[in-house]
């Protein structure tokens, strides 16, 4: 398998890497406009644009859009995300241009018909509903706005209720032209894909755009914070964030590799010493995740109202407890569970193409496998053990709290347990 790499004249990136054996491919756009893009008054916009890219073109009508894909067989998707909007398809490989068409057609010729936006508005203001109905969106919601309070990077990707409601057919079109620009734009695709004929195809469909002003993002400030709310539910959710490396950073292997090893898994010492021990949750996990100038490293759990306050300490003491005693087996079980968790998810061609796109964003180039397998290798007992002093006394944090959580400790009382 080998990735190619191009580039046409108004800045538009084309990657991509054939996947001998495959019958079907996986193709998208991929545009550097997400949540974080967007000024406050527009929060919410970039969701409600991928929305608006499924309602028709002024070629195909919302349903035509549909069958067009469905017709071969396909499946054509999108979402939003902090950093990224893509628009993404798979279909079998006889069906590749369609599916550049489809998509390009979706991105660059969105008709906002005012009809379909007020239709699309109720869709997002039910989606928006159902979140807030869902404990486990809305504590990370609250999460992330704790832990970047008052900037782009904190806020909610479907936005409020109150701006959703107020935007308007010129709110759209602006925002495409400030950020849907050649040079915010990567096509991605993998599998039985031929890369000469995507650079034909990616030259008569997008060749003509022009470059456009575009929007450098705030850079983000992890500020910390507290967020909690008394509810009647059945659990109380409990979510801690601390700040890590950004994904340009070399250790956030380090950082990916002890948040597996205290709960990325069974085996893991947060699930062993809270679930399995003392069978004090159904659920707790830890992860680190990464954007292009910072990261987090979260832990979530759901347990009962008389059981919040023994896991919050016991999860502040296991952190603790790993820059101390950490194993070199612990950090061999997490490099493993990384590298094939990459492995494997690579298998797919939908999976290849995004982690195409994402490489080419955040380094303008591919890194090998094998340059990425090194990385992870490299990391030590020694690193994490010093991550994960690091992460337990230091790193700033944010807390979250929903539930039955009246005896639930305050994100000051964590940061007592942390420093003693």
């Amino acid at each position: 398998m080998t990735v190619r790499q191009d580039q046409l004249k108004n800045g538009f990136r084309i990657v991509s890497e054939n996947m001998p054996g495959l019958q079907s491919a996986a193709i998208g756009i991929w545009v550097t406009a997400g949540g974080r893009h967007e000024r406050i008054e527009q929060n919410g916009i970039a969701h409600f644009l991928e929305h608006m890219a499924f309602k028709g073109t002024q070629r195909r009508s919302a349903l035509q859009i549909a069958e067009a894909i469905e017709d071969v067989g396909g499946y054509i998707n999108a979402y939003t995300s902090r950093e990224v909007t893509a628009y993404y398809a798979r279909v079998l490989k006889d069906d590749v241009a369609l599916a550049m068409d489809v998509i390009g057609d979706i991105v660059l010729n969105p008709v906002f018909d005012p009809r379909e936006i007020e239709v699309e508005r109720g869709v997002i203001l039910q989606e928006i509903g159902q979140a807030y109905d869902t404990p486990d969106d809305v504590i990370f919601d609250w999460l992330q706005e704790q832990s970047y309070h008052n900037q782009p990077l904190g806020r909610t990707i479907l936005g409020p209720s109150e701006r959703v409601s107020a935007f308007s057919r010129e709110d759209l079109s602006g925002f495409v032209s400030e950020h849907y620009g050649p040079e915010q734009m990567i096509l991605s695709a993998a599998g039985a894909v031929d890369h000469d004929a995507l650079m034909k195809m990616a030259e008569e469909i997008f060749g003509h755009l022009q470059p456009c002003k575009g929007h450098t993002p705030e850079a983000a400030r992890f500020t910390g914070g507290e967020a909690r709310q008394e509810k009647e539910l059945e659990q109380a959710h409990f979510a801690l964030a601390l700040e890590s490396p950004g994904y340009r950073d070399d250790a956030i292997y380090t950082a990916q590799i002890y948040s597996t090893a205290l709960g990325g898994g069974m085996s893991s010492r947060l699930f062993q010493e809270v679930r399995e021990t003392r069978g004090l949750c159904y659920t707790i996990f830890a992860q680190t995740g990464a954007y292009a100038d910072t990261g987090t490293t979260t832990i979530y759990a759901g347990t009962s109202a008389d059981q919040v306050a023994e896991l919050a300490t016991i999860t502040i003491d296991e952190m603790k407890r790993a820059a101390e005693d950490m194993t070199p087996e612990e950090v061999a079980r997490a490099r493993a569970q990384m590298k094939a968790g990459m492995l494997m998810g690579l298998e797919s061609p939908s999976n290849r193409a995004e982690r195409l796109a994402r490489l080419v964003q955040i380094w303008g180039r591919v890194p090998s496998l094998e340059d990425t397998v090194a990385k992870i290798d490299a990391v030590s007992t020694k690193d994490v053990r010093a991550f994960a002093e690091d992460v337990a006394v230091a790193a700033p944090a944010a807390l979250a709290l929903y539930g039955p959580i009246s005896g639930a400790p305050t994100l000051m009382d964590l940061q007592e347990r942390r420093a003693a």
